[in-house]
């Protein structure tokens, strides 16, 4: 990276450390990195494994740094942000980032005050181990804020830009709850595999080697997906007939309905806020 800006992580829970984690590995200064959580064994821990700084006062390191991420629940935003708002004076002139999920940025507003400059981050658990897809949208940030966020992320995974907050509920049914989806179908083949007969650590090694590979030649690909998968299936074969079973039972309605629900239910955490 070559933007290196100071950066207070508010929150220090197992996204933040792979964040902060993904940061260090890609060579951000950790001397230019705070953390506060009221856990002193987090900090603690975060401290030795990655050498950043540590507080459990969140005004201490805010008054540190140029950028501030809020990464508390979101039923804890609130109060959280009125104690930083009545004791820091120049948040105007920090970036703010902020990956709770369900909060929209003109509540940020009503917070922390009309002229904050904020993005919003959607990282999803896959984040833990580096392969994490991140949505961000912004309303107020310039391109080299952008550009600086991006490669913060760029650290945990690949990111994505969308244009406003409706896209980013659609992103975190996709992205953000697409991980529990795939679990489900790959639990359902192992399974499959175990009602069969099938030793069940193998079944698993199995299914998750394949989900693996098949995400791997996605990506790698330039054939659409519903290519790549008419090349895995000859006609009249076994691939073929289980293909069939899917499609008899209309796997895409059913997937379209699963993002549908949980896109309403992003938009009913948003009212709640």
């Amino acid at each position: 990276m070559n933007d290196i800006r100071k950066i207070a992580f508010i929150g220090a829970g197992n996204m933040t450390q792979s964040i902060v984690g993904g940061m260090c590995k890609s060579g951000y200064p950790a001397d230019h990195v705070f953390v506060s959580n009221p856990s002193p064994e987090k900090l603690e821990k975060m401290k030795s494994n990655l050498g950043v700084n540590t507080s459990q006062d969140n005004i201490e390191v805010i008054e540190q740094a140029d950028v501030i991420v809020l990464s508390v629940k979101p039923q804890l935003m609130e109060q959280v942000c009125a104690d930083i708002k009545s004791k820091v004076s120049n948040l105007a002139d920090k970036l703010i980032i902020t990956i709770a999920a369900g909060i929209r940025m003109p509540k940020y507003r009503t917070y922390l005050g009309d002229d904050i400059t904020i993005i919003r981050v959607m990282p999803n658990t896959p984040s833990l181990v580096g392969q994490g897809m991140s949505g961000l949208v912004t309303d107020s940030a310039d391109d080299k804020d952008k550009a600086y966020v991006t490669d913060v992320f760029d650290g945990v995974g690949d990111t994505l830009w969308v244009a406003d907050e409706d896209q980013l509920d659609i992103l975190g049914a996709v992205a953000g709850s697409g991980p529990a989806y795939f679990f489900e179908f790959m639990d359902s083949l192992a399974k499959g595999a175990t009602e069969l007969g099938f030793d069940p650590e193998k079944a698993r090694a199995m299914v998750q080697q394949t989900c693996l590979g098949a995400a791997q030649m996605a990506k790698e690909s330039d054939l659409t997906l519903e290519d790549l998968r008419k090349q895995v299936t000859s006609k009249g074969g076994s691939t073929a007939k289980g293909v069939e079973v899917y499609q008899q039972r209309d796997l895409h309605n059913i997937s379209a309905d699963a993002v549908k629900a949980a896109v309403k239910r992003n938009q009913e955490m948003a009212d709640l806020f």
